[in-house]
């Protein structure tokens, strides 16, 4: 059995936890170790159980905590060596810190799940999704992505909880206060997911065994949780799907969200 929970997600800091028994593993930690510390506590995690944490990328919203955390709970970071290189230019590595780097598409294990990083298309040095597994049980993370495409899709296929990113809404993107470049970027392929294209690829999902889809990353001013939910509801409508193929579940940017539990079968 996996257990998976955001402790908080959107454009002021994402943080993912997914534990079985006294196996904790985290997914970034963009916010402050404060406020990571008090959102575990919430789902009666204390923050010394925590062995290892995987980062997506070294933008701030991902990373932010990370210094702070790991020099009061020793813990391994799980990075390419690109993200190793930036938060050690950055001073963001105590000395003695454990890092572990992975490359694509190599599995490794941490904290007795197996987890396979794979490339995403976004505006950073790098930046990956994962798969993360435990018996027949798998989940897949995948929070900053400009654009959908089959390699990405072939490793959400076939998990049956899936939190993927639904960052923007289009027309509040494009009738909102952001300038046009900046606009241009989050709707281009090295920028953001769409309601419309995570709906799409939801739909698929659908298909090959997702029952849980977690919307990740949406944005403040772009988007709202009613949109997101409404894109992907209106979207299993038109393919005819059944009512009940799937829970989906928006994630709140401030608050611990709804713990899931995936089993084995």
């Amino acid at each position: 059995m996996i257990r998976f929970a955001t402790l908080y997600s959107g454009s002021s800091g994402n943080s993912t936890v997914i534990w079985d028994g006294d196996s904790v593993l985290l997914v970034d930690m963009g916010g402050s170790c404060r406020r990571t510390i008090t959102a575990l506590n919430a789902l009666g995690i204390l923050a010394s159980s925590v062995k290892g944490i995987l980062i997506t990328h070294e933008h701030s919203d991902h990373i932010a905590g990370l210094e702070v955390f790991c020099r009061h709970y020793p813990t391994t970071l799980y990075g390419t060596a690109e993200t190793k290189a930036f938060m050690e230019s950055r001073n963001m590595l105590h000395p003695g810190q454990r890092f572990r780097i992975f490359r694509s598409e190599e599995e490794l294990e941490v904290c007795g799940f197996s987890v396979v990083p794979f490339a995403t298309p976004h505006d950073s040095i790098t930046c990956h999704g994962f798969t993360i597994s435990k018996g027949l049980a798998h989940i897949a993370v995948a929070t900053d992505l400009g654009k959908m495409d089959s390699r990405i899709y072939s490793h959400l296929s076939g998990c049956s909880l899936v939190a993927l990113e639904s960052n923007y809404d289009e027309t509040d993107l494009r009738k909102g206060p952001y300038p046009p470049d900046l606009k241009a970027r989050i709707a281009g392929p090295q920028g953001h997911l769409s309601n419309m294209d995570c709906a799409l690829t939801a739909a698929d999902l659908v298909n090959d065994g997702m029952k849980t889809l977690v919307l990740m990353h949406l944005s403040e001013e772009n988007n709202t949780p009613a949109k997101a939910l409404t894109a992907v509801i209106s979207m299993f409508e038109n393919r005819e799907l059944a009512e009940d193929c799937c829970e989906v579940y928006a994630a709140p940017r401030y608050e611990v969200g709804t713990v899931w539990e995936i089993g084995e079968c």
